[in-house]
């Protein structure tokens, strides 16, 4: 469909639109209200219907406000000059109107958390049925969608919080392709999945774009996700093209330092030699750890799921123990409920010789103090209200283990050891960068001076570069201050490389335990094979 905002083309026209670019970009420029520097500075871009393009670069290289121009979400105030084409149509110089139809009908979004997307109180058949009637297409199509994506029709009733993250990004997928739009822009769409559901709907929204010969621009950090189904690379650096070719060309034989930082950061996590264990004391042990979930049923015969279903496992001072699987196999409810985040059916949780369940009140709190924990998403575990200082001295002032004075003092000591300049610790959490933010989250977590520190997915939101020198910081801390970590990870090859030993779990259990690079030549379970065999690679000369 072709969009002109004021009225129809001829047949002629139409064949021409046809044959050029869906999308097409000349020295854009784009700057934020208040900025200094624009974020796009004279970005050159551009996509052929059927094309899949790998949009990557570090973060805040302005990868997403490509986007949010292209789709006119920019915020207002915004600044943006040079040439702008979407099927043919500038969007800052269409009516609401048009443009709300050229954002329905031309283009369609996946992000990289669907929850923004899904209304919470409407059911997945009524998101699809909305959806396909607001342009005027058959409503009836919403359940074979859904089939399309691998969800059977007997789910069209659920609600989105009712799905797993895997699910809910099909759903996303099959809303993105209800209309079967000439472009698909998916932003970072794979970052919160296990490398097993990442391929599958990766598998499933390139399939269903070559089907629509839609054209698809991915956003996105990993490289090696990028070369295996995108066609072409685009390489941006402070708002500009760098560097633009092959797949292949890009990874092969990367031209710019930029990009061979990123390929060689890349490359460095892709199954490393495992670190040979410390040989010291147990400073965390599980007997038969257990957190089940009631899912309803009679209540003579409840129904439960087992989240984590009789968990054993030592942890000693000064070792990094990776803990890899599938979404819901039990990871992050393992570490929610040994932070008492979330609630325990029955075992014993010993820390420093002390059974955290046994203990009550005062010895509770001051006993936590000794286990800390750092979020997959910074932002999540930082108030946005408070400067970078003051959320790291907020934890001290919490117990009651410091004056405000003192608490600011020790919080700029911890700030100053992960690398932070003190230039940063009046502003909030926003105006950082993602590996800034995740620098100030481990340091909130350091200032109480833990024994275990707990990483749940804490470098999957980073770029490879950035991921690798967050990596390289916790490391250096283990080092320094003698630190056990348990390390969430849905990716085995980064685990293989930093962890010094990983268990992997399916279904709330373990079912294989060993050295990170054994497990990745030798896998024995059935999920550890699957995880393996589904890790992106990047290209070699070889392969």
């Amino acid at each position: 469909m072709v969009f002109s905002g004021e009225q129809n083309p001829n047949r002629g026209q139409q064949l021409a639109m046809e044959s050029a670019p869906v999308l097409k970009l000349e020295d854009l420029l784009v700057a934020y209200p208040g900025a200094p520097e624009p974020t796009l500075d004279g970005l050159t871009l551009s996509l052929q219907r059927g094309e899949r393009l790998a949009l990557v670069g570090p973060s805040g290289c302005g990868k997403s406000t490509v986007a949010k121009a292209v789709l006119g979400l920019l915020p207002e105030g915004s600044r943006s000059q040079g040439r702008l084409e979407l099927m043919g149509s500038d969007p800052r110089r269409l009516r609401r109107g048009a443009l709300n139809r050229l954002r329905g009908e031309a283009v369609g979004l996946v992000f990289q958390d669907p929850m923004t997307r899904l209304n919470p109180l409407i059911t997945i058949g009524d998101h699809l049925r909305d959806t396909l009637s607001a342009h005027g297409a058959q409503a009836a199509r919403a359940e074979e969608l859904l089939q399309r994506v691998g969800i059977g029709p007997e789910r069209m009733n659920s609600y989105p919080h009712q799905f797993s993250g895997g699910m809910r990004q099909r759903v996303a997928i099959a809303l993105a392709m209800a209309l079967q739009p000439p472009l698909v822009i998916a932003d970072e769409p794979t970052t919160s999945l296990d490398v097993a559901v990442a391929g599958q709907v990766m598998a499933e929204l390139t399939a269903l774009c070559q089907e629509a010969g839609s054209a698809l621009l991915l956003i996105t950090h990993d490289l090696a996700m990028a070369g295996r189904w995108c066609q072409r690379m685009a390489v941006m650096q402070d708002g500009r093209l760098l560097e633009e070719a092959s797949a292949s060309e890009v990874l092969l034989q990367p031209q710019q330092p930029l990009t061979q930082r990123l390929v060689a950061a890349a490359r460095q996590r892709e199954g490393g030699a495992t670190p040979q264990a410390p040989a010291t004391p147990v400073v965390l042990e599980l007997h038969q750890l257990r957190c089940w979930h009631r899912l309803g049923g009679w209540p003579w015969q409840p129904q439960w799921l087992r989240s984590v279903d009789g968990i054993s496992l030592r942890l000693h001072a000064g070792e990094t123990l990776g803990i890899v699987g599938p979404s819901g196999c039990g990871k992050s409810t393992l570490c929610r409920a040994l932070m008492g985040l979330n609630p325990v059916r029955g075992g014993e949780v010993m820390l420093q010789g002390r059974d955290l369940r046994r203990l009550q009140g005062q010895d509770l709190r001051q006993a936590r103090q000794r286990l800390q924990m750092v979020f997959q998403d910074p932002l999540a575990c930082l108030n946005p209200a408070m400067t970078v200082i003051d959320a790291v001295a907020d934890p001290l002032l919490i117990h009651g283990l410091a004056s405000p004075g003192q608490a600011r003092e020790q919080a700029r000591t911890v700030l100053e050891s992960v690398g932070l300049d003190a230039s940063l610790a009046q502003r909030l959490p926003r105006q950082l960068s993602g590996g800034q933010q995740q620098r100030v989250a481990i340091a909130r977590a350091l200032v109480l001076q833990p024994a275990v520190l707990l990483c749940d997915e804490s470098v999957s939101m980073l770029d490879a570069e950035i991921q690798a020198e967050v990596l390289a910081l916790l490391r250096r801390l283990q080092q320094d201050l003698g630190l056990a970590m348990i390390f969430v990870t849905h990716d085995l090859s980064v685990a293989s490389g930093f962890c010094h030993r990983v268990i992997v779990l399916d279904r709330g259990k373990v079912v294989e335990e060993g050295p990170g690079d054994q497990l990745l030549r030798h896998p024995e379970a059935a999920i550890t094979r699957t995880l393996v065999e589904a890790c992106p690679l990047l290209p070699t000369r070889n392969r």
